[in-house]
């Protein structure tokens, strides 16, 4: 597990510097708008990665030669089980192991009904967010028992800066492969929100 979902290494007691903790960019409602635009971003680079994913066989999703972790599958397993723990911790739960580990997903489809589950839940937890909730400081207890408290905001980008990193390895793996997803960047996924949008009206 990185250490940012379960360790605390190299990290700094959010009680040693509590200014730098509670500071947060931008104007009243400034901030919950780059939430939100992060996590649309965030499902759909997680849909284009999997639907992408689709065109491998059973052997090649689980084939070696991975980056953090071996295949594409233990990959897109741990980056879905960070978005869960990450989301059980703002509501206030402190899980003290995965949801289940990548074994328990064969093959793609396993892994997109939980997955799906989990991005409705996370729409709706950012449904409800205001600037107060934002600027809120969680507390949660990690995997080894070590307690920690970051500003919400701080913990909500943090997990979609985790989850890029995952991504990216993925991607990696999935172009050697000769299935590239293509562009994963956020200006990408800006233009193609408008254009969606504007083919709409």
């Amino acid at each position: 597990m990185a250490s940012h979902t379960g360790q605390a290494r190299g990290a700094t007691p959010p009680s040693d510097s509590p200014g730098q903790r509670s500071s947060r960019p931008g104007g009243p409602g400034a901030l919950l708008d780059v939430i939100r635009s992060m996590y649309r971003y965030n499902e759909w680079a997680n849909r284009r990665i999997l639907d992408t994913s689709a065109g491998l066989t059973p052997a090649q999703l689980l084939e070696g030669g991975g980056a953090s972790f071996d295949s594409i599958r233990d990959t897109l397993v741990h980056t879905m089980g960070a978005q869960w723990l990450y989301l059980e911790r703002w509501q206030g739960r402190s899980p003290r192991k995965f949801f289940d580990d990548a074994a328990s997903f064969p093959d793609l489809d396993a892994i997109r009904a939980r997955w799906d589950g989990i991005e409705r839940d996370t729409r709706a937890f950012v449904a409800t967010l205001t600037d107060a909730d934002l600027a809120r400081v969680v507390e949660y207890t990690n995997m080894q028992g070590e307690r920690w408290a970051y500003p919400l905001w701080q913990q909500m980008l943090h997990q979609v800066n985790h989850a890029t990193q995952h991504r990216s390895e993925a991607a990696m793996m999935l172009t050697r492969l000769g299935c590239s997803p293509g562009w994963l960047d956020l200006l990408y996924f800006v233009d193609v929100e408008a254009a969606a949008a504007q083919k709409a009206e």
